[in-house]
């Protein structure tokens, strides 16, 4: 199982918008609007990081109103 934290910045005034298309992804386990310098934080798990990768670079990413975002990808150590 791979995990990853997404945590986007949106447009102003998308926030919303962006959690309600973030919501419908099959691998987004949990989210959170959050304040600061995001606006929110995102879960997401998959079979294995090519998965994962293709879930936040061409599900995610794409979504309109987002603005920037930033990766941690989980290690088992």
């Amino acid at each position: 199982m791979a995990t990853g934290f997404v945590l986007i910045t949106t447009q102003a005034g998308q926030e919303i918008a962006v959690r309600d298309a973030v919501e419908k992804i099959a691998n987004v386990t949990g989210q959170w609007i959050v304040f600061g310098l995001h606006d929110l934080f995102v879960k997401v798990e998959a079979e294995d990081e090519a998965e994962l990768t293709r879930c936040i670079v061409k599900d995610v990413r794409s979504i309109p109103g987002i603005a920037e975002t930033r990766t941690l990808i989980g290690a088992e150590i």
